[in-house]
């Protein structure tokens, strides 16, 4: 497969991960919890970092949101992680980043928000006083632009100019442009106020899938920024994780994007670490990075009448995620491993024969066995009530032997 050359953008290093250029497209999230708990804020952080987000933002949004910063970054270090924490600001974060230095120096990056501070009015004061603390306190910035609140000057301005054209561009358009402008414009004005081209990450989030996918392909065409992605207000389940992966894949495959967030709205008390799971299979179905063992398993059909091959993907899957916290530690490049649950001879077999282990169950009117394939060979064929459990014996052993082994002499 053809390796997918990356825009070529500056490298960023925020806390111990660098970002931009040839590095790793970096996964992050951030946390719904009330900044100011710190118990919960700590606990949902832990939960997203073991679920595999390399970054976490919190809000910071009043005073005690920014007191509790300090405390939730050395309660999140108790616990042995070093995820970088990322500070969200908005209209106030000029006040609160000068009034808690505890704060601006306890994270790892701010986030700011330009069309939310005094930009596109009588100053820039506020996003000044913000840039000049993180150059203080050498903290990278992420300037990202955002359609629901963009610097409303600078789009009436450049509405009013397009009206006059004689060939007036479609107001679709002109946001496009605006928010291309917005982001460059303020990434200057950051530069003007002391911080290096080595500390900005821009981002412009839309919520339309095409929209996505113009303002960035313009934005990279621009500039040589560390760009971050991420389809804002993605909506709730199938639709929020369609919606992400279609507006995402383009741009990745084109090199465009240095990290990523894909923005779920969660069921009510749902797994907020369910949209860091959604980036990195974004990631890993693109073949852009690898994150967890895959699992391919047929739809099922008139065939495959029986449910058994779906409940032995689906524990198969389960015994995976749990597993995987431990493994990565002591088996370096299991990541990569690749299984098939096949439901019927049809693409059983062969299906099978492509993954490292895989397995084809009988289906309808089929004969009671299930031939097991590892590294493209037949290894053995099941039967009985403990297909499952001797099917996972056949997995720990081949992980254990396969990747073990790389830790000899490591």
């Amino acid at each position: 497969m053809p390796a997918i050359h990356r825009r070529n953008s500056i490298p960023v290093t925020i806390g111990n991960i660098r970002v931009g250029c040839d590095a790793p497209v970096v996964v992050q999230s951030m946390t719904n919890t009330d900044t100011a708990d710190v118990e919960s804020t700590v606990q949902q952080i832990a939960a997203l970092a073991r679920a595999g987000s390399e970054m976490v933002r919190i809000t910071v949004n009043n005073d005690d949101a920014a007191k509790a910063v300090p405390y939730i970054v050395e309660g999140i270090r108790a616990k042995g992680w070093n995820t970088p924490i990322i500070g969200d600001f908005h209209y106030n974060g000029h006040l609160l980043l000068s009034k808690y230095p505890a704060t601006a120096e306890a994270l790892a990056k701010y986030r700011i928000n330009p069309g939310n501070c005094s930009i596109g009015r009588k100053d820039d004061d506020n996003f000044r006083t913000m840039v000049e603390v993180a150059v203080k306190h050498q903290k990278p910035v992420r300037i990202g632009v955002n359609w629901g609140s963009l610097d409303q000057a600078l789009l009436t301005r450049m509405m009013d100019d397009n009206s006059r054209r004689p060939d007036p561009l479609d107001a679709r358009d002109v946001m496009m442009e605006a928010m291309v402008v917005s982001a460059i414009d303020n990434a200057a004005a950051a530069e003007r106020y002391g911080l290096r081209r080595d500390q900005i990450i821009l981002s412009a989030k839309v919520s339309g899938v095409r929209d996505l996918v113009d303002v960035y392909t313009e934005l990279a065409s621009r500039c040589d920024y560390a760009l971050h992605l991420g389809l804002t207000e993605a909506g709730m389940g199938m639709k929020g994780i369609v919606a992400s992966t279609a507006g995402l894949a383009p741009l990745l495959l084109a090199g465009i994007g240095d990290t990523i967030r894909v923005s779920l709205t969660p069921m009510p008390g749902g797994d907020r670490s369910d949209e860091v799971r959604c980036a990195q299979q974004i990631l890993q179905s693109l073949s852009i990075r690898s994150f967890m063992p895959q699992v391919s398993s047929c739809p099922g059909c008139g065939r495959t009448t029986s449910t058994y091959f779906q409940e032995l993907a689906e524990r198969i899957q389960l015994y995976l995620v749990e597993s995987m916290p431990e493994w990565k530690k002591i088996y370096p490049g299991v990541e990569e491993l690749k299984l098939a649950v096949m439901g019927c001879i049809v693409n059983g077999p062969g299906e099978s024969k492509h993954a490292n282990i895989g397995i084809s169950l009988p289906g309808t009117f089929e004969d009671p066995k299930a031939p097991v394939y590892v590294d493209g060979h037949l290894f053995t064929t099941l039967k009985g009530d403990h297909i499952v459990e001797e099917f996972q014996v056949i997995l720990n052993d081949y992980v254990q032997r396969r990747y073990g082994k790389q830790l000899v002499g490591a």
